[in-house]
C-alpha cells in the first residue's frame, strides 16, 4: 500500500509541475521588471475558456501583495447577466524575478503558468501571454483600443507559434458600463 501512496503523490507533484512549465517552442522574457508590469491591463484578445466566456470589458489589475507575491485582479462584464464578475488570484515568479515567467493560483495550490512571451520593453504598454500550453492566449494592453499594426504583429506571432488564432476573441472595451 506504501508504493501505491508514493505513485499518487508523484503524479500530484507531476501535474502541478506540469502546469507551470513553458509550451515548447516558446520563451518567457528576460529582463523583466515587475514593478512596471503592475497596474491596469486590458484583455484585447483571447482564446475563449469557461472563466471568462461571455464576458466583455475584461481587465486585469495586477499589484503587490505584502508578502512580495502578486495580487491578481480579473474583472469582466457579463451582459447575459448583467453583472460584474470578479476572480482574485496570487502569483509567484516560477525562478528568476527577471523572467517573465510566473504562476497563478486562483484556487488553493493549484497553480497555472503566466508566461509573457513578448514584452513593449521600452514603456510596458503591451503583452502576449500564454500559459502551459497553446490553449491560453491573451493580448494584453495598457489601453482599450491598440494600433492596427500591433494587432497583426500579434495575428501573425500566435499563427507562427501554433496558436488556434481563428479561435480568438476580440474583447469588446467599448461598451459604457456602470457599475
Amino acid at each position: 500500500m506504501q508504493w501505491a501512496a508514493r505513485i499518487v503523490v508523484c503524479v500530484w507533484v507531476l501535474l502541478l509541475v506540469g502546469c507551470t512549465g513553458l509550451p515548447d517552442g516558446i520563451r518567457p522574457v528576460t529582463g523583466f521588471e515587475l514593478p512596471r508590469y503592475l497596474g491596469t491591463w486590458y484583455e484585447v484578445a483571447r482564446l475563449d475558456h469557461s472563466f471568462e466566456r461571455g464576458l466583455s470589458q475584461v481587465t486585469a489589475e495586477y499589484s503587490l501583495n505584502s508578502d512580495g507575491s502578486v495580487r491578481v485582479l480579473n474583472r469582466g462584464y457579463s451582459a447575459e447577466k448583467g453583472s460584474w464578475k470578479e476572480a482574485q488570484g496570487r502569483a509567484r515568479f516560477v525562478d528568476a524575478d527577471n523572467v517573465g515567467h510566473l504562476k497563478v493560483s486562483f484556487f488553493g495550490p493549484f497553480y497555472g503558468a503566466y508566461v509573457i512571451y513578448e514584452l513593449d520593453h521600452g514603456d510596458y504598454q503591451y503583452a502576449f501571454v500564454t500559459s502551459y500550453k497553446r490553449d491560453f492566449l491573451w493580448f494584453l494592453s495598457r489601453t482599450p483600443e491598440v494600433d492596427p499594426a500591433l494587432r497583426s504583429r500579434f495575428l501573425l506571432q500566435a499563427a507562427e507559434l501554433g496558436f488556434d488564432i481563428d479561435a480568438l476573441i476580440w474583447v469588446d472595451q467599448s461598451a459604457p458600463i456602470t457599475e
